[in-house]
């Protein structure tokens, strides 16, 4: 299986699809394309959401280019009269899968809260490349979304951030190390692929650190992008070490 990470620099607005599709077209040898959260809205939207979130109806041409190859994607989201944070899931020309994120940060820096509505579940979902999950960035700084994702029977987490660098120190930024040992915890206590696409670029004062990487089953570092750069790999993924977890799973 192989997945491409898209770590890059969305804009304030609307022109992101066109982009999109640009980077989908090419990295379309890949199985799986993953872009970071709000990937189609670009992070600071603030009273502007409304008019710029999307309907699902909106995104053929998502589903369209999903006939190539499978499509994660972050966006701002209409669903039933309210607005979301959002993960979707393209596959063979449908929209497979939507997750709102649950956790909206609303403290320092932060303020979804203000704006947008939260989810209230974490589920995975079969595609063709194995049973997926999808979280968005402060999901997975809870430990009920962890333990929610050790449950489930997800062989694949896709993680969608827009971490914005903080707390540098001398051995770099705290906001990193923090979130690679989430990453790895998360990798073991599942067992399963982690993949993490953080984006990059700046926003209102805001700068976005990148570092995207791939978490094996057995909580290894296997790839890590550049920091504050914009980049696009494509990796393949071990299938037998997905299979080595679950034999440890089921043999304890």
């Amino acid at each position: 299986m192989k997945v491409a990470l898209i770590q890059f620099a969305p804009k304030l607005n609307r022109s992101n699809l066109k982009d999109v599709l640009e980077r989908i077209e090419a990295n379309s040898d890949a199985d799986v394309i993953v872009f970071p959260e709000l990937a189609l809205n670009g992070y600071m939207l603030q009273d502007k959401l409304y008019e710029d979130a999307w309907k699902t109806d909106e995104l053929h041409a998502l589903a369209e280019a999903s006939q190539q190859c499978d499509i994660v994607i972050g966006a701002a989201l209409w669903d039933r009269g309210n607005v979301y944070n959002s993960a979707l899931y393209f596959s063979k020309g449908v929209l497979l899968h939507i997750h709102h994120k649950n956790y909206l940060p609303t403290y320092g820096m932060f303020e979804e809260g203000r704006y947008f509505c939260a989810g209230s579940q974490t589920t995975s979902f079969e595609t063709p490349h194995g049973n997926a999950l999808m979280v968005v960035c402060e999901d997975l700084w809870r430990a009920e979304t962890i333990a929610a994702i050790a449950a489930s029977d997800a062989e694949i987490v896709y993680v969608l951030a827009a971490s914005p660098a903080r707390d540098f120190g001398e051995e770099g930024i705290d906001i990193e190390s923090q979130w690679d040992s989430l990453l790895k915890s998360t990798a073991l206590l599942s067992h399963n692929y982690v993949v993490f696409v953080n984006r990059v670029g700046f926003e209102d004062g805001l700068g976005f650190w990148g570092g995207s990487r791939i978490i094996t089953p057995m909580g290894k570092r296997e790839s890590c992008f550049s920091l504050f750069e914009s980049e696009s790999k494509v990796y393949s993924l071990d299938q037998r070490l997905k299979k080595l977890g679950r034999y440890l799973v089921k043999h304890q």
